[in-house]
């Protein structure tokens, strides 16, 4: 039996993340340039790819493959690697199949995921307002966002709804955000804007501390800390007045990382060890050495020794420039 994959520091590996596209149908201020420069399609991983390369982490101990992008819905015949991997939940391998994504095209497909076996997904919102939606996103709908968490609610999917805290932008909707979420029955996890790419927007202005953001639910509300983890990087607390969940993701203000148990695999095939680092390994180019997986195994390996211990995350004025180069559509978040 191949080795479970630990890295040097004692951390077991148990969570990958695997952004199928860098596309996006949207261009979210904190995350993408307006005019982006993506991929050509002859650089990706075919999706018969992507489910050997999944198929071979699980086979090392993985138990959660969460799929993102960019936007993974928009990855043309994407339901076909769903399908595939949910062999790996029917024959008990894999604890969860799951998704992010900006719920564009949850009204197509989320019948489709629940069928596959996906129980929950994260749906990236950042406002309830239309408007404000739009100047967010830029080329983002709001009403087709609503449509498709319905349609995931319907379908049985447990939602959970993501929304980064950006100064000046959406912080005095984060408490009616909360309350939305409550009374549908979703969870929200705030998120700390991150400095990864190359924007237009100066990320020093849309930085907003969430030690701040608590601070302030504090003064309004009653929250206690929850044992609750699900696999990632966020804090929970329940909102007595609500009875609901909040999760804060601080990679700022408190990094995660010694608790880090995930890797991040893109459409490319490159495997990040660190999302705020550039350590990382080529897996495409061992995979399509052979038809079995020695060298794939080995580049694997290879990685858990260079997985580094933390990022280094900072934004500060001296400090404008991005952590990594490379934008959050790229690592697949």
């Amino acid at each position: 039996m191949t080795a479970q994959l630990e890295d040097t520091f004692g951390r077991r590996v148990t969570y990958l993340r695997i952004s199928v596209t860098d596309r996006c149908d949207f261009r979210c201020v904190y995350c993408m340039a307006e005019n982006m420069q993506f991929l050509p399609k002859r650089e990706l991983l075919t999706l018969e790819e992507l489910d050997r390369v999944s198929t071979a982490f699980v086979r090392r101990g993985v138990r959660k493959l969460r799929i993102t992008g960019g936007e993974p819905l928009v990855r043309r015949n994407i339901m076909s690697l769903f399908r595939n991997l949910s062999r790996h939940l029917k024959s008990g391998a894999l604890d969860e199949l799951t998704l992010t994504t900006n719920g564009s095209q949850l009204a197509k497909y989320a019948t489709e995921l629940a069928d596959c076996g996906v129980k929950r997904v994260n749906v990236s919102l950042d406002t309830l307002d239309a408007d404000n939606f739009r100047t967010i996103t830029r080329w983002g709908r709001l009403d087709q966002v609503m449509q498709g968490i319905d349609a995931a609610k319907a379908a049985g999917l447990k939602v959970k709804i993501n929304m980064v805290a950006l100064k000046d932008a959406n912080e005095d909707e984060i408490v009616p955000m909360m309350r939305f979420c409550h009374e549908n029955g979703h969870d929200l996890t705030l998120i700390e804007t991150m400095p990864l790419g190359e924007i237009e927007a100066d990320r020093t202005d849309q930085y907003l501390p969430l030690s701040e953001v608590r601070r302030r639910l504090a003064e309004e509300f009653t929250l206690t800390p929850l044992m609750d983890r699900t696999g990632g990087p966020a804090r929970y607390m329940r909102v007595e007045e609500t009875g609901g969940r909040i999760g804060f993701i601080t990679p700022l203000t408190h990094n995660f990382c010694e608790s880090c148990n995930r890797v991040r695999l893109t459409c490319t095939g490159t495997l990040f060890l660190c999302l705020g680092q550039d350590h990382a390994v080529d897996l495409r180019e061992p995979m399509r050495q052979s038809e079995g997986d020695e060298a794939l195994d080995r580049a694997i390996d290879h990685g858990m020794l260079i997985k580094p211990k933390g990022h280094d995350f900072v934004i500060e004025r001296r400090n404008a420039r991005p952590a990594v180069a490379r934008h959050m559509s790229t690592t697949g978040g």
